[in-house]
């Protein structure tokens, strides 16, 4: 795969956030260039300045992992833009295999990943992809992303919620953050999956349908979304802050399943009830029977 563009865009982006005075350099007042210049990563990572000069070009096929670590320590990556520094050296090898990624379209969850999923009764839990479609929900996280269903004619997808539909302006307090993560997450996902058409797809609609998307995805940021607190505005039942915990599926890779919980006792708690209350009124034949099968199989 052809991928000098993004290996040179993002090696030129990281040396941009190296500040000379953070690896021991003075910072000088005849600099050029933001950041670090070539021949001072070349040295910090013990390379020829012509051999970086032609990594950061791109021609990053055959670099060896040690050539790669030596770069991430000049370049002081932390460790997603690590990862993904070295997923872009294995996609751009001759040999590279293109890893097994689930698409929305071929994706039907097993029936024991739903039971475990309705079984899920005091957050919302739900399996993703690397674009960000909802590919398997429980009523709960049916209910809290009632937005992300709502788009006509699309799969339920958070990143084309976040940046096409206004309403998630309101849905996300900290709409700005929010956003950040979303295009890191796509961008991490690209460097993994160079060869996923649907997630190109998508990055390409983002890119034409929005200014905020496409000055994000300039930045090259990337990063590993695990674990931390969100806070949500819910159209029902208000404002939520939730924890959550993201964990990749072992049997099914490239998918994570990812829970929110609110704090026992706290008002957030309290909206959580309320809004599985809403949800079993409003998806009641799913909650039922989402009920009956946690009843029949335990």
């Amino acid at each position: 795969m052809d991928n000098r563009a993004e290996v040179r865009e993002f090696l030129i982006s990281r040396r941009g956030q190296v500040a000379p005075e953070q690896v021991g350099l003075p910072a000088g007042t005849n600099r050029r260039v933001k950041g670090l210049r070539r021949s001072e990563v070349a040295t910090l990572a013990g390379l020829s300045v012509e051999y970086y000069t032609r990594l950061e070009r791109g021609a990053i096929s055959g670099a060896s992992g040690q050539v790669l670590e030596s770069i991430a320590r000049a370049l002081r990556l932390d460790d997603a833009e690590r990862a993904h520094l070295f997923d872009l050296a294995q996609a751009a090898s001759p040999v590279a295999r293109p890893p097994r990624r689930r698409t929305s379209k071929s994706y039907v969850p097993h029936q024991s990943l739903q039971w475990v999923l309705d079984a899920i009764t005091a957050g919302p839990a739900f399996v993703r992809n690397g674009r960000m479609d909802l590919l398997a929900v429980n009523p709960l996280a049916r209910a809290f992303y009632m937005d992300c269903y709502d788009i006509p004619g699309q799969p339920a997808n958070i990143a084309r919620f976040t940046f096409l539909d206004e309403r998630a302006r309101r849905f996300y307090p900290d709409w700005d953050a929010f956003a950040e993560v979303t295009v890191s997450i796509l961008r991490t996902e690209a460097g993994r999956d160079p060869h996923n058409k649907e997630l190109h797809d998508l990055i390409g609609e983002l890119g034409t349908r929005s200014d905020e998307f496409r000055r994000r995805w300039g930045a090259h940021n990337v990063r590993h979304h695990g674990t931390g607190f969100k806070t949500f505005n819910h159209p029902v039942v208000g404002e939520m802050t939730l924890a959550f915990e993201g964990l990749e599926m072992a049997a099914e890779p490239g998918l994570t399943l990812t829970i929110y919980t609110a704090e026992p006792g706290s008002p957030s708690a309290e909206r959580m009830q309320l809004l599985a209350s809403w949800a079993a009124s409003e998806y009641g034949n799913s909650v039922q029977a989402a009920s009956e099968r946690t009843r029949t199989d335990g």
